[in-house]
């Protein structure tokens, strides 16, 4: 970020709620408004008329319903960026290959000296072990590099106006909003990613207005500049939102040669005994550990690929980034950092073999067709479509590792063709 330091109230955030109109802002930002209609629109002007009629409902002052707001432009970069996501539009191979690098962990390991006292305080204080907030930091801006220089009004904007995820966007905007109209921000600051995340730990605007935390005492947060201020607003905001203090986020693991597939559902969790039950050993051969603690398998790249008990904690790291692919290589980061040799069982494009997201799509509307739930037809391989192609291995005898492998597409398009063949013989 190059532009100058942006002042936040050096008060506590609940503080503004002594002030009504600050009350009214942040209360109805805070909110879902569900009886406002929503502001997508295909026309920018229109959309933008709707967003001032929305933002003068709740309150905001003239300043963002007449200046901010009219000065809003559209990108139209985003929406291609948002609909060709990396987390969902590459195999787990390729994501984690740029991502949990030699690069990542020698200047992770470096940052972790840098702030040694500071992360002591941190976990003292919010329970957060250091290798996560370093992974996190990684993963986000590789460290402050990459930190965004889009106009996150207009980037949230323009999401906002789009169909897909309006709302969403739309809330971020207000909360955006609501540190605007306090004058925590300043319009001119304001630069980050595509989707709006911001600083060194790509915080939305929801976050920092509930999370922001200013570490150095200096009277503003300023998590553009200000590793200590960004660093303890994460602690702070992983602790709020669920983080386990003296638990992992879960492990590489590995499945006996006979692996009884039919007994474990995929995005279900178990009792880890259970997966000890069931021959699963951690990745040195050593049984698991005997802890009371529930665990999920997964397979990002199938049974050839390698597999992992994900514990509670990885949730918390979804609600950093809905992506498993995200969460498994923020995981994987904090363990290498301090001193994990890595993955046993490397992903690889023989092991993983890749697929479009049309052919995806294709599959996706293959299984429902022959009566197997793989949801909407939108070429994520995501839980409904996991279930999917577990149940049609099943069936056809496959090894039901809810994998969209070749053998998966090859046998899904057979049973098609038997369909349509066995509709014809009927029909004659």
């Amino acid at each position: 970020m190059h532009s100058s330091s942006i002042a936040f109230s050096s008060k506590p955030l609940f503080r503004l709620f002594r002030q009504p109109l600050m009350a009214c802002i942040t209360i109805c930002a805070f909110l879902p408004l569900l009886s406002q209609a929503s502001i997508a629109d295909d026309n920018f002007l229109q959309c933008k008329a709707k967003l001032a009629e929305r933002a003068e409902n709740a309150g905001f002052s003239h300043y963002i319903t007449n200046t901010v707001i009219a000065g809003i432009t559209p990108i139209k970069r985003v929406i291609a960026l948002d609909k060709k996501q990396p987390e969902f539009s590459q195999s787990f191979a390729q994501y984690i290959k740029t991502r949990v690098t030699d690069y990542h962990v020698r200047v992770g390991q470096q940052k972790l000296q840098q702030h040694q006292a500071l992360f002591t305080q941190l976990e003292q204080t919010y329970g957060i072990p250091r290798q996560y907030l370093v992974a996190f930091w990684g993963l986000e801006t590789v460290y402050g590099k990459h930190k965004g220089k889009m106009s996150v009004l207009n980037a949230l904007a323009t999401l906002a106006c789009d169909q897909r995820r309006s709302e969403f966007f739309t809330l971020e905007l207000l909360n955006l909003f609501t540190l605007i109209d306090t004058e925590q921000v300043s319009v001119e600051q304001l630069q980050g990613s595509w989707a709006g995340a911001m600083g060194h730990m790509q915080f939305m605007p929801t976050a920092l207005l509930k999370y922001a935390i200013d570490a150095d005492h200096d009277g503003k947060v300023d998590v553009w500049q200000s590793e200590r201020d960004a660093l303890t607003t994460a602690a702070h905001y992983l602790q709020q939102i669920g983080w386990q203090s003296h638990e992992r986020w879960g492990r590489e693991v590995k499945l006996p040669a006979d692996f009884a597939y039919d007994k474990v559902a995929f995005d279900q969790y178990y009792p880890l005994d259970y997966f000890r039950q069931l021959g699963v050993r951690q990745n040195n051969q050593q049984p698991l550990p005997s802890y009371d603690i529930q665990a999920e398998l997964y397979l990002p790249a199938g049974h050839r690929g390698p597999a992992f008990l994900l514990y509670p904690n990885f949730n918390v790291i979804m609600t950093w980034n809905l992506s498993k692919s995200y969460a498994l290589s923020v995981g994987l980061l904090a363990d290498k950092l301090v001193g994990a040799p890595g993955l046993t069982v490397k992903p690889s494009a023989k092991t993983q073999s890749p697929y479009s997201v049309a052919e995806m799509k294709t599959l996706q509307q293959q299984l429902n067709s022959l009566g197997f739930n793989a949801g909407n037809a939108d070429g994520i391989w995501g839980p409904k479509s996991r279930h999917a192609i577990r149940a049609f291995q099943l069936q056809h005898q496959l090894i039901a590792d809810g994998y969209p492998n070749r053998t998966v597409f090859t046998a899904v398009s057979s049973a098609i063709s038997n369909k349509a063949q066995q509709t014809v013989t009927s029909s004659e």
